[in-house]
């Protein structure tokens, strides 16, 4: 996405969506190696995921590799204003690492 491209996004929304988007930024970011799933259901039971990632990664050599640059992101793909919370969908992503032998 170029800076145009955001700079759209943002007015686009605020016209449109009568959102406030002024402390949206945008950000570039290098993932990394990363675990991710669907997590559909309300925001409370995302640590169940999350629990599903982690047994994941420990069966198969991999450790969280959360830092102060590595980040948890989670993406929104529904609209929580306009879903009920039993059908909302985020994708957790979470960075990783082997584990060293």
């Amino acid at each position: 996405m170029t800076e145009a491209d955001f700079a759209w996004a943002v007015e686009d929304a605020a016209r449109r969506k009568k959102l406030d988007c002024f402390a949206a930024e945008l950000l570039a970011v290098e993932e990394g190696l990363c675990v991710q799933m669907l997590h559909t259901g309300p925001f409370e039971t995302e640590p169940e995921t999350v629990n599903v990632m982690d047994a994941f990664l420990a069966e198969n050599g991999y450790v969280n590799d959360l830092t102060d640059r590595r980040l948890h992101h989670e993406i929104y793909l529904s609209d929580a204003r306009k879903t009920t919370p039993d059908r909302c969908r985020t994708i957790l992503r979470h960075p990783v690492r082997k584990i060293s032998p």
